[in-house]
C-alpha cells in the first residue's frame, strides 16, 4: 500500500515492490494520476490498483485500509511517503493548514497502522516503510535552511514522524512488524522540490533502499545521501 503516491520515490517504491510479485495499491488524492500509476506499472507487469484518498483524513484512512483488504487482499506492507507542503512560515501560518500537515504526515500514518495491524500480525515479512528527510534533524543548519526555504511545517511533521518511527519499531517488533524509514537528505531528480538544475539522486536508488531496509529488516533508519 504506497501511501502518498507520485512520480518520484514512491513511484520507485512501486516499481521494485511490484518485481518482486507485490501486488501494489496506490494511494493519493489525485485520480488521474493514480490512474497513470496504474497504467505505467501494468506496462512493466505490476498488478497494481488506484484508491483515491485524503491521507490526512483518519476516517477516511480506516476506510482506504478496508478497501485495499477487499480488493487487492491482506496487507503486507505500507509504505507512508505522504507530506503536505503547508504553513511554510510558522510565525504567519494558518494553524488549520498546520493541523494538516501533521495529520497527513503523522495522523494518517497512526490511523493507518492501527487499521492495518490484524493484516500486519498475520503475514509474513510485514512492514511499515516511511520516507523521512533530512529536515528532521536537530541541527543549527538544517533550522536555518528550514526557515529561509518556507518548510517549516513540513519539517515539525518529519522530525514527529522520525520519533513515531522510532517508537512503532520498538512496540511493533514482538509482533514480527518490521518499522523502518529511509532518510532522504538529497533533492530527487522529478520531485516536486526539483527545480531542473540537472542535479539530485535519483529515485530508483531511494526505491533500491527500500528494498534493502525491507529485507534485512534491522536498521530502523537508513540514509539516502
Amino acid at each position: 500500500m504506497i501511501c502518498g503516491y507520485g512520480p518520484s520515490i514512491s513511484s520507485a517504491v512501486a516499481e521494485r515492490f511490484g518485481t518482486e510479485g507485490f501486488q501494489v495499491a496506490l494511494v493519493a488524492r489525485n485520480a488521474e494520476r493514480l490512474e497513470a500509476g496504474v497504467e505505467a506499472l501494468g506496462a512493466a507487469g505490476v498488478t497494481a490498483k488506484a484508491f483515491p484518498c485524503d491521507l490526512g483524513d483518519p476516517d477516511a484512512v480506516k476506510q482506504l485500509v478496508a478497501d485495499v483488504r477487499e480488493g487487492l487482499g491482506p496487507i503486507t506492507v505500507i509504505h507512508w511517503n505522504a507530506y503536505a507542503g503547508l504553513a511554510g512560515d510558522l510565525t504567519t501560518c494558518d494553524i488549520a493548514d498546520l493541523r494538516t500537515v501533521i495529520d497527513v504526515g503523522v495522523t494518517g500514518l497512526v490511523a493507518a497502522v492501527q487499521a492495518a495491524l490484524p493484516d500486519l500480525r498475520e503475514q509474513d515479512g510485514a512492514a511499515v516503510l516511511v520516507t523521512g528527510g533530512g529536515f528532521a534533524f536537530y541541527v543549527p543548519e538544517v533550522d536555518q535552511m528550514v526557515a529561509q526555504w518556507n518548510a517549516m511545517g513540513l519539517a515539525v511533521a518529519k522530525a514527529a514522524q522520525h520519533k513515531l518511527t522510532g517508537v512503532l519499531h520498538a512496540k511493533l517488533a514482538a509482533d514480527g512488524v518490521f518499522v523502518g524509514s529511509v532518510v532522504v537528505k538529497s533533492m530527487i531528480k522529478g520531485s516536486a522540490f526539483d527545480q531542473g538544475g540537472g542535479g539530485g539522486l535519483e529515485a530508483s536508488v531511494v526505491g533500491e533502499k527500500f528494498w534493502g531496509l525491507y529485507q534485512a529488516r534491522s536498521e530502523t533508519y537508513v540514509d539516502a545521501p
